[in-house]
């Protein structure tokens, strides 16, 4: 048989001839949340007969999960979409996510698209294409009248250290940059017996770390009664082969002085907290609807350092933001100068078309923004410099993930920095103690104790 596949056979007539499963391939652009729902929509396909194959494969179907946080994120998802059926231009072409709930009109003229499912209902995606007869479908609806988390589940992983689980959905904090809110709907939280279930059955499959994930992870259980993000944190904690458990991006006014607290008095949290700042100057943050000050921020950083040895805080930064003067510029920077980060993820402000922001007058020059950028991203390195070196003659819990090189593995710390280490025998997906020696561009270098 020829290796050319005849792209003029019908769907049943393809079968007959080649006798194969069918095959699905899944594009994710976006957050953790996205890469979350991606692997599970693959267990969906899964469970249905399907092999899982690249976005450069031919596959029968074709599914883009997007993001929209930009209008350079719709960009790039329209150009994914658009370059998806070349290889099988009889394939099903299914766009979901974010982009696909603030703008299905716009998607769905779009030529190769085929259906268009919003940022609800990803998990009667396989019904959906059980039942699809050719025509263009929308299943798009108004996000801000759901009510109920969507339950998805994951039983394994390709990586096999850690996994993120997924705990809630919405946001309504609005900030005046964000298009989220309108894409993701009200806080829906998940129920806390399903989240247990789903890490103890990860557990199971051998996985060691968790992070904890969600559009707006502190809001959890404000959609129900008498239970917060705290009550998840401690049932995980009691879970037999749960080793560490991290969250992901977190609104900093969670962190109180009780919460902290009682964070301390859980044996398996990681030393890591990545809190949200976005500026270090407060008329800027006023501007960008947040909820705290610069001091309230310090305030935070400076008890968690009190209660969590090595503690490694990360945030992002925006910088350009609509009406930034040189002078707030100024003091965000002094401010990230005087708090020390040990990690800053620095974005150049990008207008998002249906924001407040992207109305506001005295838009930032895209060359101020690039300037600013990097005086951020200097800082940045000597602050992370500063941090990493500090931990040199320590010893750290490593989870070691993959051999990158013969005989030679990395890993996470507790407070989330690479190290690599030299063994002779296959330490993946085990946690070891190691001595720092030195440091290099990539990695704390370390050796096993």
């Amino acid at each position: 048989m020829s290796n050319l596949v005849n792209l003029s056979l019908t769907k049943d007539e393809f079968y007959n001839e080649y006798d194969r499963n069918k095959k699905m391939s899944i594009c994710t652009l976006g957050c953790k949340v996205n890469l979350y729902e991606s692997k599970a929509i693959e267990e969906l396909f899964v469970k249905e007969g399907y092999d899982i194959v690249s976005n450069d494969e031919f596959a029968d179907v074709y599914i883009i999960n997007t993001c929209t946080v930009t209008n350079m994120s719709d960009r790039k998802s329209r150009q994914f979409i658009r370059k998806s059926k070349k290889h099988n231009k009889n394939s099903i072409l299914v766009v979901t996510g974010c982009y696909s709930q603030i703008s299905p009109e716009e998607i769905l003229k779009i030529e190769e698209v085929d259906i268009l499912i919003g940022t609800n209902e990803k998990n009667k995606i396989t019904n959906i294409i059980n039942n699809y007869s050719g025509d263009k479908v929308s299943t798009v609806d108004d996000i801000m009248k759901v009510k109920e988390f969507e339950e998805m589940t994951l039983s394994n992983l390709n990586e096999k250290t850690r996994a993120f689980i997924k705990i809630q959905d919405g946001c309504q904090q609005f900030c005046s940059y964000c298009i989220i809110p309108y894409a993701r709907g009200p806080i829906r939280s998940r129920k806390i017996e399903n989240i247990i279930s789903e890490v103890k059955s990860l557990v199971e499959h051998g996985y060691k770390e968790f992070v904890l994930t969600g559009i707006h992870v502190a809001s959890y259980g404000k959609d129900f009664e008498n239970i917060s993000l705290i009550d998840v944190l401690k049932e995980i904690n009691k879970i037999d082969g749960v080793k560490r458990i991290r969250m992901s991006s977190i609104e900093p006014l969670i962190m109180t002085s009780d919460f902290i607290k009682e964070l301390s008095q859980l044996d398996k949290i990681c030393n890591h907290f990545h809190l949200s700042l976005q500026s270090g100057c407060d008329s800027v943050l006023k501007r960008m609807n947040r909820k705290y000050d610069t001091k309230t921020y310090k305030d935070i950083v400076l008890n968690l350092r009190a209660v969590f040895e090595d503690v490694s805080v990360t945030t992002d930064v925006i910088t350009g933001f609509p009406g930034e003067t040189k002078e707030e510029f100024e003091q965000t920077y002094e401010f990230l100068k005087d708090i020390k980060l040990s990690q800053m993820h620095v974005f150049k402000y990008s207008k998002r078309d249906g924001t407040k922001a992207a109305k506001m007058d005295n838009q930032v020059l895209p060359e101020t923004k690039t300037k600013r950028s990097k005086i951020l991203l200097e800082l940045n390195k000597s602050n992370e410099d500063e941090f990493r070196k500090n931990l040199i003659g320590k010893t750290l819990d490593i989870l070691f993930e993959k051999e990158y090189k013969e005989n030679n593995y990395e890993g996470l710390s507790t407070n989330y920095i690479r190290v690599s280490c030299y063994s002779k025998d296959n330490i993946e997906n085990q946690i070891k103690k190691v001595k720092i020696k030195d440091i290099n561009e990539e990695y704390l270098i370390g050796e096993l104790i």
